[in-house]
């Protein structure tokens, strides 16, 4: 007679390929096509289409492209896969309260309180399921007696029968027969697997005292699950304050200035619900959504916080970049219709601060009087109107300098890439002025020839230099070099090799020189 289970029922929602699925919900990503997410250079999850054309987990992202051409590669970005799951644990709290998300597209629920209020598991099952379906998504479900068990059963139910139910007191059994790499940690299957050990159960039937011994903290753990007895409790979440806003436009407005009068209301609201909680919002999403189903987003920056008319401004100005219903990306008007109309808006803080953290600092920081003349000029002339200037990385000048509009902050990763060393590059002090692109120029030897290095490095003496077309020619006094630049050699519509010399002409004027094939150009003057 089976012993009683040590610990809870647990029922566990598990939610197919969900990076792939926020992926689409995101607008990232179409419906019925081959699709890929990768994390670290391989394949973490892949649509059903591309598992069809021989794609499967952990391949490199040239062998996922040689077995389907047509691959649609995306790169794992958790804060999507979190904000994309929210909407669905609000949806299965209506039905079922007490959810604990064990991670996005998994979560679990104490199956006592769910089964005695719908009166049996399997109804408690099918609200779960039902909640998921009401949002068009495609889910499983399982009960068993520890949350390991229920999210295995979970995994092993079918499209057609998508909850199944591990009887009370047989979870041990149900997942001896299962291979040791359910437990998910790929270093202690491989390591199990060398030493004979290809099932839960048999790894379940190990001594505790020589488990502990051999595989540490971790493989208790593991060990635990293989016997069903996960001990992580299923704690429920406190469901976080609301604070994205959506307005719905019935009908649809086409309108850049009517969007912007009926949005101001939501913004006032968005912003003091902010507020009474202490938070000041410094990165703000804002998704647009037209009657043809289509739906754009864009992040947001400012140096200090959203205010109202802040939020109102970026809409407008997202608006007038032609990003709804319009092939073109011509800026339009805020009396010009829009192409398809507009109808639904959701403003989310995508990053807070405290509030109090977010004033103006008593000493650099940006002045306030400044902000707010340049926030002005670009809600006249347009939010790429005012940039401003971003150390980035790169080998050539004109790639160390990103030029952002005002408000916004750079890209993740950026000032990382500043940091790292680039060979080839340019060591300080660096040019004063940097062409926006090279300027065409001449650099001679002594019998007017054009300057060639060879592929060792060896180069004629540089003796005369012509600024540009129309320019007399200069004699140079000085020169250094040639320093070689070899980059992205393994994609031939970006490769660059490539020679730098540095020159002094006759006027006084220091020039870097960019060339290769004997034709020079001027990347910058040092003034």
């Amino acid at each position: 007679m089976s012993s009683a289970p040590s610990v809870p029922r647990a029922l566990v929602v598990w939610f197919p390929d969900w990076p792939l699925v926020a992926a689409q919900l995101a607008g990232e990503l179409s419906d019925r096509v081959p699709a890929a997410i990768m994390e670290k250079g391989l394949v973490g999850v892949c649509s059903g289409e591309a598992r069809q054309a021989g794609v499967v987990r952990g391949l490199r992202l040239r062998e996922a492209q040689s077995r389907c051409p047509d691959l649609v590669a995306l790169p794992a970005e958790a804060a999507r896969d979190a904000r994309e799951f929210e909407a669905v644990l609000t949806a299965i709290e209506a039905s079922l309260p007490g959810v604990h998300e064990l991670r996005p597209g998994l979560c679990a629920l104490r199956a006592r309180g769910a089964a005695r209020y719908y009166g049996r598991e399997e109804d408690a099952g099918g609200a779960a399921l039902e909640a998921a379906a009401r949002l068009g998504l495609e889910a499983r479900a399982g009960f068993a007696d520890s949350v390991f068990a229920a999210e295995q059963a979970a995994k092993s139910a079918v499209e057609l029968a998508p909850l199944r139910i591990v009887p009370p007191g047989e979870s041990a059994a149900f997942l001896a027969p299962l291979p040791i790499a359910a437990l998910g940690d790929p270093k202690l299957a491989s390591l199990l697997v060398r030493l004979g050990i290809r099932t839960l159960g048999d790894f379940a039937a190990l001594p505790l005292a020589d488990v502990r011994s051999r595989f540490g903290p971790e493989g208790l753990m593991a060990h635990a699950w293989a016997r069903g007895e996960d001990p992580r409790p299923v704690v429920p979440r406190v469901p976080p304050t609301p604070l994205e806003r959506v307005v719905d436009f019935e009908p649809g407005l086409d309108r850049v200035d009517q969007i912007a009068f009926a949005l101001r209301p939501l913004a006032e609201d968005f912003v003091e619900g902010l507020r009474r909680e202490g938070l000041a919002c410094t990165e703000l999403r804002v998704q647009i959504t037209d009657d043809a189903g289509h739906r754009t987003e864009r992040c947001w920056g400012h140096p200090r916080h959203f205010s109202v008319g802040d939020v109102v401004d970026r809409v407008r100005w997202q608006l007038q970049a032609a990003d709804v219903g319009s092939p073109s990306g011509n800026w339009r008007s805020t009396g010009e219709a829009l192409a398809a109309p507009v109808v639904q808006l959701r403003l989310l803080p995508e990053r807070t601060d405290q509030l109090g953290l977010r004033g103006q600092a008593l000493f650099g920081g940006v002045d306030e009087r400044l902000d707010h003349g340049l926030r002005r000029l670009q809600s006249m002339l347009g939010h790429d109107s005012v940039l401003h200037p971003v150390e980035a990385g790169g080998r050539l000048l004109a790639e160390r300098c990103l030029m952002l509009p005002w408000g916004e902050e750079p890209p993740s990763g950026v000032a990382a890439a500043a940091e790292r060393p680039w060979p080839g590059a340019i060591p300080a002090p660096l040019p004063a002025t940097v062409f926006p692109e090279p300027v065409r120029v001449e650099l001679l030897d002594a019998a007017a020839e054009p300057v060639l290095v060879d592929a060792r490095g060896h180069a004629s003496t540089p003796a005369w230099f012509r600024p540009g077309s129309g320019k007399d020619r200069r004699a140079v006094r000085g020169w250094a070099g040639p320093w070689p630049i070899l980059q992205r050699w393994w994609d031939p519509a970006q490769a660059l090799r490539a020679d730098r010399f540095q020159i002094l002409d006759d006027d006084g004027d220091a020039w870097l020189l960019l060339g290769a094939s004997g034709s020079w150009w001027a990347e910058a003057r040092y003034d």
